[in-house]
């Protein structure tokens, strides 16, 4: 009787470390599958940025592109403005003079 139950011990206690070295080893396999995962997922989150990145540096030349083409446009207007009141301007110089020369 206390060798069955000497047996039954042992038996009990080559079970629970089974099971502790079958817990063990799950452990490991979900550590390294949640780190797997893990750089699975950061690395397509870097990627997402980089295209992300990539997208607002395009938009970010365009718009640039468009403003500057705009103050070209606005700065050339401008001075078309002035050439011509600057003509206007030497026209009644030039009558000024021409009616002074005249009476003369």
């Amino acid at each position: 009787m206390l060798a069955d139950n000497l047996k039954k011990i042992l038996a009990a206690e080559d079970e629970a470390n089974q099971l502790k070295y079958i817990i063990l080893n799950r452990s490991k396999e979900t550590i390294e599958q949640t780190k797997i995962d893990g750089e699975k997922a950061l690395t397509e989150a870097r990627t997402r940025a980089e295209r992300e990145i990539e997208q607002l540096k395009k938009s970010a030349d365009q718009r640039a592109m468009e403003a500057a083409s705009e103050l070209a446009s606005s700065t050339a207007n401008r001075l078309a403005t002035m050439h011509a009141r600057s003509e206007k301007r030497m026209e009644m110089v030039a009558e000024r003079i021409f009616e002074r020369i005249k009476s003369v």
